[in-house]
């Protein structure tokens, strides 16, 4: 049976977005197909529903901001702040987040496919449940999030770190991990621990995970 590490394994920290100290603010309709975004700063719209595609958001920061329903395809924020914001039943294909921070926010039911988490941290916020397959997650941290029944599964790790995140019921089947630690994290009943091999496990956790592999594995205690 694989087997998971129980301490150590350095994980190295997302850089932090480099933001234009002065920014301009945003109208309603700036965010669209096709749209390349400098310097703005948004502040309380509604994207709700919509239909975005190649669209490009960098130095930019969305606070507020109500993106629920919508559909983003191949579109990438870089180097921006997110906070308290509604990716709720959102359906992002091929989206990549870099150099960002995503803080206070709801991803309720959205659904993140085959993009990329670069040097990403994501503070405070609910995904219960998120879908993210077949993601490439790379020097992103996880901090003080509910990701229970979160999908990983078919996911890339690599420099990923979980901190106090509530893991229960996740699903991490046919993940690929290069290296990950969770840090003082609930995994109860989490999927697809046997492909965690090479994680590192550090608090109460490393026994809740154990159960898990010992379950996949077939084994039945009395």
């Amino acid at each position: 049976m694989p087997q998971i590490a129980r301490q150590g394994g350095k994980i190295k920290a997302p850089e932090r977005p480099r933001i234009p100290s002065v920014l301009r603010p945003a109208g309603e309709s700036e965010l669209e197909d096709d749209a390349i975004l400098k310097g703005l700063s948004f502040d309380g719209q509604t994207f709700v529903g919509r239909e975005i595609e190649a669209a490009e958001a960098e130095g930019c920061k969305f606070a507020n901001v109500r993106f629920t329903g919508t559909n983003l395809r191949q579109t990438q924020f870089s180097d921006s702040e997110l906070v308290t914001c509604d990716f709720s039943q959102v359906t992002a294909a091929d989206v990549s987040l870099l150099r960002s921070t995503v803080t206070g926010s709801r991803l309720t039911g959205s659904s993140w496919k085959s993009g990329t988490f670069r040097d990403v941290t994501f503070s405070g916020c609910v995904a219960t449940p998120g879908m993210f397959r077949h993601m490439k997650i790379y020097a992103t941290v996880f901090e003080d999030c509910r990701l229970s029944g979160a999908d990983f599964q078919f996911t890339e790790f690599h420099n990923v770190k979980f901190i106090n995140c509530d893991m229960t019921g996740a699903q991490f089947g046919n993940a690929k991990v290069g290296s990950m630690r969770f840090e003082n994290c609930t995994l109860l009943d989490v999927g697809g621990a046997a492909y965690l091999k090479g994680t590192t496990v550090a608090g109460p956790g490393s026994m809740e995970l154990a159960l898990s592999l010992a379950r996949e594995a077939g084994l039945a205690f009395e």
